[in-house]
């Protein structure tokens, strides 16, 4: 059997608030593979939002082990994980986050400075990626140009210009009407079919329930853990 995308063992997230702890996430165990969706759900302050920083090396455990890519991420200093953030990791949030006062190909390209990625190796990917996701006719639109969902697709584009191993979305169609989240998931969809990995943070049972996964958290726990293979889509 082929080794996990990523690993948890007994996880524990516990936060000092004057005399009190808040124990956000207590021992969680979790594999994921390659090419899976996955949803997180849960009413707030079930820890989703925190298990999703700990995947994404924003935020570190209390205690317990995680493997990212086969590497156990306590081993990691401060550079260390920023460098995986930036090259194993895409991140998809609900309120885009666009630089904006730059265009839609300015967006996309800004995460490969950080990795001394040459200027026109920069707009190549940029432009490879936001073709990826419909968008090729709107790369010099600055976000206030855009729709919701056409600046969803571009915060889409600027995750995947990386080639990350994993995409993490927090409720990623939250601001969009119903129509533009059928296709945003439909073109999640699509990545999954082209070998990406899927997390989503999401309060919405209906959009769980399109990921070929539904892990359901409670004070900070794992209440069940449910695969969907009816939503699975086989990679192109």
């Amino acid at each position: 059997m082929s080794q996990p995308l990523l690993k948890l063992e007994e996880i524990e997230k516990r936060f000092v608030m004057g005399e009190e702890t808040i124990h956000a996430l207590r021992g969680i165990n979790l594999s994921i593979p390659r090419n899976e969706s996955v949803a997180f759900i849960g009413a707030s302050g079930s820890g989703k939002s925190t298990l999703m920083n700990i995947l994404g090396c924003l935020d570190r455990p209390s205690a317990g082990r995680y493997w990212l890519n086969g590497r156990d991420v306590a081993t990691l200093d401060e550079s260390e994980l920023a460098d995986t953030r930036n090259r194993e990791i895409g991140f998809i949030f609900q309120s885009f986050n666009l630089l904006p006062r730059a265009s839609a190909l300015q967006n996309v390209m800004h995460p490969l400075i950080y990795r001394g990625v040459r200027p026109a190796e920069r707009q190549r990917r940029a432009r490879e990626a936001l073709a990826r996701v419909g968008l090729e006719n709107r790369m010099g639109h600055l976000p206030n140009q855009l729709s919701g969902g056409q600046r969803q697709r571009v915060a889409i584009a600027r995750a995947l210009v990386g080639q990350p191993s994993i995409l993490l979305a927090d409720e990623p169609t939250g601001n969009l009407d119903s129509a533009t989240t059928a296709d945003i998931m439909a073109l999640f969809d699509d990545l999954l079919r082209e070998g990406q990995t899927l997390i989503l943070v999401t309060h919405e049972p209906d959009i769980a329930a399109h990921c070929q996964r539904v892990v359901r958290l409670s004070d900070g726990r794992i209440i069940s853990d449910t695969r969907r293979e009816e939503r699975h889509v086989q990679p192109a």
